[in-house]
């Protein structure tokens, strides 16, 4: 049989600019800001995320760790929030990259690193809190906010998690129903309702919550600090997935919960303003996790098939084997060269033109994303035959990645959803350009 150089990348397993292929897009910084993250996270996560996810956690040792190397602060939007992180002694990312340097290639870098084990269960546990439980604080947050809470959450002191959705409100954030009265003193919100599907909502000690202030509609929600740990009146609830279980997916019952004034983000009914602002930091890096399980899988299946024997050769001598290899294969790189150009628009646009210009992209990238996954573990799996159905064993990784597909395709707005935000996001913004358009026409 013909042996393969283990010192080679297996087809699909890495993006093409880790292959010796040129790219426009990344610099020196770059790579050098991914041979920090490949060594750090190849020591302390890879080999042993399938055992995380089996057991359903990760230890805290974990969280400690990465917070001690400031390996989570790489969740964050770009650019970083680089007075407050100095103002914590935090300089300098791994690899002394600095804090001022951080773009969104290092940010795609880093999540890509984080995924490269295939599944998101893991990642997820370490991850979601720092990037989307907490910027809205950093971003309306009252200084006294940031001030309380920022320091033992960015030091990794503390866990935080977001909690829009609920039984009854997914992607039609709009339709919340857990409310936030205040009481007649004004000192105090009472919170009430559930939220339901929170990632790293069991072991967080605050939840970024989008609560009901006022009227029905976008206009009445607003977002709160909400504590969760050991706070009365709060019932943390983990919750049995199909995949991602060690991402501590959570249902939360708030029944009558006591919680300051001062730990409201902005002011009321600004929340879904602060919502959608993080949708394209959010949907980008669910793509680039995506892909990042989907090289996972498609490059199990092509070493599997490079060396199992069927009928005295190879499965890869097998003409229908190359190309389900090579149709699924053309999709995921597709995803990739789009991913990178989208990531290396959002670094070249200020923050309210990008949220302006990309929404729609993105959107539209976060719902190819699902299809694209399922296309690649749907054919690892097959080619795998009856190792890819079977939970232990050489065919382990492309199975659990499989179950994630729902969790791929559903979280950060439904496909769906995604497809009909993007047409309307595009249409609204060729509106917008032709009227301009119209209007400097007239002043001629």
């Amino acid at each position: 049989m013909r042996s393969y150089d283990s010192s080679v990348a297996v087809p699909f397993s890495e993006p093409p600019w880790l292959t010796g292929l040129p790219s426009p897009y990344y610099n020196d910084s770059h790579r050098k800001w991914q041979k920090a993250c490949r060594e750090f996270i190849s020591e302390h996560l890879t080999p042993y995320a399938l055992e995380w996810e089996t057991q359903g956690n990760v230890p805290e040792y974990v969280f400690e760790l990465f917070s001690k190397h400031n390996m989570l602060i790489p969740n964050l939007p770009a650019p970083l929030p680089i007075d407050m992180l100095k103002s914590l002694g935090i300089t300098e990312l791994l690899g002394g990259l600095g804090i001022e340097d951080f773009d969104y290639m290092h940010f795609s870098i880093y999540i890509s690193e984080m995924r490269k084990v295939g599944i998101g269960g893991p990642t997820s546990s370490l991850s979601t809190g720092m990037a989307y439980g907490m910027p809205p604080i950093i971003t309306y947050g009252s200084q006294e906010l940031r001030r309380r809470l920022l320091p033992d959450l960015i030091l990794g002191k503390k866990r935080i998690c977001i909690a829009i959705t609920e039984p009854d409100a997914g992607s039609d954030v709009a339709n919340i129903t857990t409310t936030a009265i205040k009481t007649p003193c004004g000192r105090f919100y009472i919170v009430n309702g559930q939220k339901k599907w929170i990632t790293n909502g069991v072991w967080s000690h605050y939840a970024t919550m989008a609560v009901r202030t006022g009227r029905s509609g976008a206009a009445g929600i607003s977002l709160l600090v909400v504590p969760l740990l050991d706070q009365p009146g709060v019932d943390l609830r983990r919750m049995k997935t199909s995949g991602g279980t060690a991402s501590g997916t959570t249902f939360i019952d708030l029944e009558d919960v006591k919680v300051p004034v001062e730990n409201l983000i902005g002011r009321e009914g600004q929340g879904m303003k602060m919502i959608t602002r993080n949708f394209n930091h959010e949907r980008l890096a669910i793509v680039i996790g995506i892909f990042s399980s989907a090289r996972a899988a498609l490059s199990a299946a092509f070493g599997y098939v490079s060396k199992r024997e069927a009928f005295g050769s190879p499965l890869m001598e097998q003409p229908v084997v190359r190309n389900r290899l090579a149709r699924a294969g053309a999709e995921l790189e597709s995803l990739s060269a789009w991913a990178d150009q989208l990531v290396y628009q959002m670094a070249n646009l200020e923050g309210q033109e990008a949220r302006q210009q990309m929404g729609g992209f993105v959107a539209l990238a976060k719902a190819k994303a699902g299809l694209v996954l399922d296309e690649c573990a749907r054919c690892a799996v097959l080619l795998f035959g009856g190792n890819g159905y079977t939970r232990k064993g050489q065919g382990e990784l492309v199975e659990k990645i499989y179950r994630e597909i729902p969790g791929a395709r559903i979280p950060g707005g439904s496909e769906d959803v995604m497809f009909d935000l993007a047409v309307r996001q595009l249409l609204k913004t060729y509106r917008a350009k032709s009227e301009a358009l119209k209007m400097d026409k007239a002043k001629i």
